[in-house]
């Protein structure tokens, strides 16, 4: 998983959504998907306590997500030390 992460800061335009989705069940649970194109996981810290993702054309994850994702992982990260 540290590798998939690390390759997805490399290139955030070349991530395929069902990778970010594997990466954002590993690090945040499972997503709150009622039925609807977003996929939301909630985050244990005050404010914005959520990460929201969507597929974008081709199958591909949208890169200002990728990027959103990869910063929520650091901060937990961050908080867990």
């Amino acid at each position: 998983m540290e590798k998939i992460i690390k390759d997805m800061g490399d290139s955030p335009k070349n991530v395929k959504f069902s990778t970010l989705v594997r990466v954002c069940i590993h690090c945040f649970g499972t997503p709150r998907n009622k039925g609807t194109s977003h996929y939301v996981y909630k985050m244990p810290w005050p404010g914005d306590p959520r990460v929201n993702i969507q597929k974008g054309k081709g199958g591909k994850a949208k890169a200002y997500q990728v990027k959103q994702v990869l910063a929520a992982i650091k901060k937990l990260e961050e908080k867990d030390k």
